[in-house]
C-alpha cells in the first residue's frame, strides 16, 4: 500500500525546447483536469534524445520540492514503442517516466518501483493516445490526476523488479583518485560531473584533470582571476570545472561524456 500523499504540486522536466507549444500544451492538459495544480517546469532544455541529463538533474533537484510532488520526466526516443513506463514512490515524492534509463539515479533506495497499469486507464480519460505524444496524452493526465488524490500508485501501478539500467557508468574510485564524466553544460559553459562531494572532500589539496589539462580546486568563481580555469563543488554537492567570467565548455573542447579525473595532488597519473 502506497505511504505517499498528494501535495497538489507537479513538475515536468523534457527535452521538448521551448520551440512550439508542446510544454505548454501538458501544463493546459494538467490544469483543465485539475485547476488548483502547481506546475512547475523544472528543465526543458535537456538534450534530445539524452535521458542520463534529466535523472541526473531530477536527482538532483527534487529534494527542494514539497513531498507529494509528482515528477513527470519525457526524454523517450522509445515513445510509442513497447518500452514501459515507471512510476517510482521515494522519499515522499513520485516520479514517473519512460523506462529508458533515465530515473537510474533515483531508483537506489526507492521504496517503490511500479510499471503502468495499462488496461483500464480509459477509466481515466486515457484513451487512444498518440503514439509520438505520451507526455500529452498519459502523462500529463495521470499527472493531473496523481496531484488531485483521485487515483494512486496502487491504481495505475504494477510492482515489477525489472527495470533499463542507466546509460552512465558510476564513478570509478581508487586510492587518491576518482574518475568520472561530464554529465552536462549549464548557460555558463561550466562542465558539471558525476562527481558527487562525498567522493572528494577526503582530498588534501586536490587537483582535476580534463581535456589534458591540470586545474585546481577552488571554494568559488571569484578566487581566480577573469579568463582562469578552476574546478569546485557546486550548489547541487558535485565536482564542477568552469573558467572565471567565461565558458570552460567553449575554452576546453569539451563536450557531455568527456572523461574527468580527481586527484590528490601528490598521486600519480
Amino acid at each position: 500500500m502506497s505511504k505517499w500523499r498528494p501535495s497538489g504540486v507537479i513538475t515536468i522536466t523534457t527535452d521538448f525546447g521551448h520551440k512550439g507549444p508542446f510544454a505548454a500544451v501538458m501544463t493546459g492538459i494538467i490544469i483543465g483536469r485539475y485547476r488548483d495544480a502547481n506546475v512547475i517546469d523544472l528543465a526543458h532544455d535537456i538534450p534530445a534524445h539524452w535521458p542520463p541529463e534529466a535523472g541526473f538533474w531530477l536527482s538532483r533537484s527534487y529534494m527542494y520540492f514539497p513531498k507529494g510532488t509528482v515528477h513527470i520526466a519525457i526524454v523517450d526516443p522509445g515513445v510509442g514503442t513497447e518500452r514501459e513506463i515507471l512510476l517510482v514512490e521515494k522519499d515522499g515524492h513520485l516520479f514517473m517516466a519512460p523506462d529508458n534509463g533515465l530515473l537510474a539515479p533515483i531508483l537506489e533506495g526507492a521504496e517503490r518501483i511500479c510499471t503502468l497499469r495499462h488496461d483500464g486507464l480509459t477509466g481515466f480519460g486515457v484513451d487512444a493516445p498518440s503514439l509520438t505524444f505520451h507526455g500529452r496524452d498519459i502523462f500529463a493526465p495521470l499527472a493531473a490526476e496523481l496531484a488531485a488524490g483521485r487515483i494512486s500508485i496502487d491504481t495505475i501501478g504494477i510492482d515489477t523488479t525489472d527495470w533499463t539500467p542507466g546509460w552512465l557508468d558510476e564513478p570509478e574510485l581508487q586510492t587518491g583518485r576518482v574518475s568520472g564524466i561530464i554529465v552536462t553544460i549549464d548557460a555558463f559553459g561550466n562542465l558539471i560531473t558525476n562527481i558527487d562531494r562525498s567522493l572528494v572532500e577526503g582530498f588534501e589539496n586536490p587537483v582535476v584533470e580534463v581535456a589534458g589539462h591540470r586545474i585546481e580546486m577552488r571554494a568559488t568563481y571569484g578566487r581566480v582571476d577573469p579568463g582562469e580555469y578552476l574546478a569546485l563543488v557546486n550548489s547541487f554537492g558535485v565536482l564542477e570545472i568552469a573558467r572565471a567570467e567565461d565558458s570552460a565548455a567553449r575554452g576546453l573542447s569539451c563536450d557531455r561524456g568527456a572523461p574527468v579525473v580527481v586527484l590528490e595532488s601528490s598521486a600519480k597519473t
